[in-house]
């Protein structure tokens, strides 16, 4: 009879670079533990409505509380101290990611913006009489 065990390994450990890279790793590491939907989808479980709520709701409710608690624990681990201190007053996970993507990411707006600097810059690139070309391609 074949084993389907699965050895879990720690989050990957993001430092402010290649966020792009780390956020895709961390959606799968979160999926692994089906805690990426509270992430996406963010907000507060939904509140006990009802005057005496069964053991399953309970249950339920319970569940639904911890796999919050849990996916804001997963990112706090899986990023540096210098970068935590970014996000610490997140109280969700969903604020924590979207934050993390703002800040190193970028909205739409924020990366039109990098495009249209960088453009700038390349408009009014040119070559000294005193430089060389291989400085001129470092740049």
């Amino acid at each position: 009879m074949a084993s389907t065990s699965f050895n879990v390994v720690a989050p990957p450990v993001f430092n402010g670079d290649n966020y792009t890279i780390w956020a895709v790793k961390m959606k799968a590491y979160l999926r692994v533990f089906d805690l990426w939907e509270v992430v996406e989808v963010g907000g507060d479980p939904p509140v006990q409505r009802h005057a005496n709520p069964t053991m399953a709701q309970l249950k339920q409710h319970s569940e639904e509380v911890a796999k919050r608690y849990k996916a804001l624990s997963c990112i706090h681990s899986a990023i540096s101290d210098s970068i935590f201190t970014r996000i610490m007053a997140c109280e969700n996970p969903k604020d924590a990611w979207d934050k993390l993507q703002e800040e190193f990411h970028g909205s739409d707006r924020t990366r039109q913006m990098q495009v249209l600097n960088l453009l700038r810059e390349f408009e009014v690139l040119k070559m000294k009489d005193s430089e060389t070309i291989r400085s001129i391609l470092i740049k």
